[in-house]
C-alpha cells in the first residue's frame, strides 16, 4: 500500500482501490462480527434503534437486513475495523493525522431486488451542513469487501472525475436505497452512462470515494452475500460531529455515551426501541 499514490488517484478521479488492504485472516473475523450483526437484527425483525445503533431490517416472512449502524456499541469487536492503524496511514496525505468518524456501517445486499442504491453523492447527507466543512477535501468514504464484489453481485459503479463537478442534486427528492438504478439521472445531469467504472474487489479489498462522486450499486444477482463495511472519515477540525476515531494518527476507542453524529433525536431518546 502506497497511500501517496492512492491519494493522487483519488484527487484525479475521485475514488481509488487498495488491493489486499487487510489480510484473509481479518476478514474472516470481519465476516463472523458481520453475521453475530445480522443474527441479532433479524430477532427484531424491524427497525432497531439503540443510541446511533441502528438495525435497518425489512419486516418478513423472512425479515431482511439491509444496513446495520454503528453496530460496534453492540459488538465491540468491530472496533479494531474502524480504527486499524492502516487507515490512518492510508488517510494522512488526503486528512491529516486527526480523523473523526461519522459513518460506520456494514451493507448488506441480499440476493434480488430491493437493496440497490440508485445514483447519488454522499453530499446530501451531510448534514446539517453547516456541521460539516471544506466537505470536498475533508471528508473521504472507505468501503471494505467482506465478499466478492462484482458486477453480478451489485458491486459499487462510479463516475470518474464527477467529484470535480460539485453537488448535483442527484436522487434530491426521494431515497436513495431501494430506488433501481436509472442512466437517466446521469443524462440529466450531463454525465454519460458509459463512463462509469466498476469496483470489482475481493474480499479485504478497500475502495475510497470523495462525497461528490457520484456513485450507484445495483442488484445482486450472484449466488452469494453481498456485504460491505463503510468507514467515513472526516478532518476533526472540519466537523462538529462524529465519534474520534484518531489523534496523532493513534486509534481512539469509543467514549462511554455516543456522540452526537446523524441522528438528531439521541438526546431524547438514547434508549433502546423500536421507531415508530
Amino acid at each position: 500500500m502506497d497511500p501517496e499514490a492512492v491519494a493522487a488517484h483519488y484527487r484525479a478521479e475521485g475514488y481509488a482501490v487498495v488491493r489486499g488492504f487487510l489480510d484473509g485472516e481479518a476478514v474472516a473475523a470481519l465476516a463472523g462480527l458481520a453475521d453475530a450483526v445480522e443474527a441479532e437484527a433479524l430477532v427484531h425483525g424491524r427497525p432497531f434503534r439503540h443510541g446511533n445503533l441502528y438495525y435497518d431490517t425489512r419486516p418478513g416472512p423472512p425479515p431482511r437486513l439491509r444496513m446495520a449502524q454503528w453496530a460496534v456499541w453492540h459488538h465491540p469487536g468491530l472496533e479494531r475495523f474502524r480504527t486499524h492503524p492502516r487507515y490512518a496511514a492510508l488517510l494522512a496525505p488526503l486528512l491529516g493525522p486527526d480523523l473523526k468518524q461519522i459513518i460506520h456501517q456494514i451493507h448488506w445486499k441480499p440476493r434480488g431486488a430491493g437493496a440497490d442504491f440508485a445514483w447519488h453523492q454522499d453530499s446530501r447527507s451531510r448534514r446539517p451542513r453547516a456541521a460539516f466543512r471544506n466537505l470536498a477535501t475533508s471528508y473521504v468514504q472507505t468501503g471494505l469487501a467482506i465478499d466478492p464484489h462484482d458486477e453480478a453481485s451489485g458491486c459499487l459503479r462510479v463516475i470518474p472525475g464527477s467529484h470535480r463537478l460539485g453537488e448535483l442534486g442527484l436522487a434530491r427528492d426521494g431515497p436513495v436505497l431501494g430506488r433501481d438504478i436509472d442512466d437517466s439521472d446521469l443524462l440529466a445531469h450531463g454525465l454519460n452512462p458509459a463512463a462509469q467504472v466498476p469496483l470489482r474487489l475481493a474480499p479485504g479489498d478497500l475502495a475510497l470515494w470523495s462525497p461528490f462522486t457520484v456513485h450507484a450499486s445495483g442488484e445482486n444477482r450472484s449466488s452469494h452475500a453481498r456485504r460491505l463495511l463503510i468507514n467515513g472519515y472526516v478532518r476533526a477540525e472540519d466537523c462538529d460531529r462524529g465519534e474520534w476515531a484518531f489523534r496523532a494518527g493513534r486509534p481512539v476507542p469509543l467514549p462511554e455515551a455516543p456522540s452526537l453524529v446523524h441522528w438528531e433525536d439521541l438526546p431524547n431518546r438514547p434508549e433502546p426501541h423500536h421507531p415508530e
